[in-house]
């Protein structure tokens, strides 16, 4: 099976069926089971949810209803968890019934399986306009290969009570990542991660079939602020290891 997940990975990109096979393989890591290979994520995940914290300020109050779409099962879910008991939360937890099971039942927590949106129609009108917080870390460059991305945002925005915060995280930026290469921080880099003296290997006019670029990350600000919701594009951690080429989104409901 591990055979598997490296033959996936070189592939193609995954999809949610893909991600309920890597959730039942049991010679997985935590963090491959996720879509990662460990170096990228064991370790760095404590500094991932202090960033979530400090980007989404509500999980700091009490009693708020916190849904996290494509929660996983890697250290940042327990992490979470573990502020919402603390913090009196209610948590909501999307993803596939395969994957939740390797959560903890608490009864704080409701678990809904199924892929968001295509398969949350009854939740969606359920708690329209009543999450405080929604976190979705490493999931939308998932949807944007396999789903309309455009409705993804839209059916989460739609709900969000009034001073509620959505954070997309994670987003790789084809775009972004050149600009980095480009630079003589982003040379070091390359020789120092590979052993070698040559420069990185860039085509910055040919944009790969289904990749993100700053042309999707800004579309995503504007249609949310023509539909009344404030958007910011916020850096990541300079210490995680893919910090230097990917970027949040935080959206904001007044």
């Amino acid at each position: 099976m591990l055979n598997y997940f490296y033959n996936m990975f070189e592939k193609k990109n995954l999809d949610f069926e893909d991600f309920k096979k890597l959730a039942k393989d049991k010679e997985l890591s935590k963090y491959e089971k996720i879509g990662f290979f460990n170096h990228l994520r064991k370790g760095f995940e404590k500094i991932i949810f202090k960033d979530i914290l400090r980007k989404l300020t509500n999980l700091e109050k009490s009693g708020q209803v916190i849904l996290d779409i494509g929660a996983g099962c890697s250290d940042l879910p327990m992490m979470l968890i573990e502020h919402c008991q603390t913090h009196g939360h209610t948590l909501i937890l999307i993803d596939s019934e395969d994957m939740l099971d390797l959560l903890p039942d608490k009864d704080f927590i409701v678990k809904v399986s199924g892929q968001f949106p295509l398969d949350m129609q009854d939740f969606i009108d359920s708690f329209r306009g009543k999450v405080d917080v929604i976190l979705s870390y490493s999931v939308f460059h998932y949807v944007f290969d396999s789903l309309p991305y455009n409705s993804f945002v839209d059916q989460a925005i739609s709900l969000l009570a009034d001073e509620g915060q959505f954070l997309l995280g994670d987003l790789p930026n084809f775009n972004k990542k050149n600009r980095f290469f480009n630079s003589e921080a982003g040379v070091r880099y390359h020789q120092e991660n590979s052993k070698e003296d040559s420069l990185p290997k860039l085509d910055n006019y040919t944009l790969p079939y289904n990749t993100m670029d700053d042309g999707v990350i800004y579309g995503l600000l504007s249609r949310a602020r023509n539909s009344g919701i404030e958007s910011y594009l916020m850096p990541q951690p300079q210490e995680l290891p893919m910090g230097n080429r990917r970027e949040d989104i935080l959206f904001v409901k007044h």
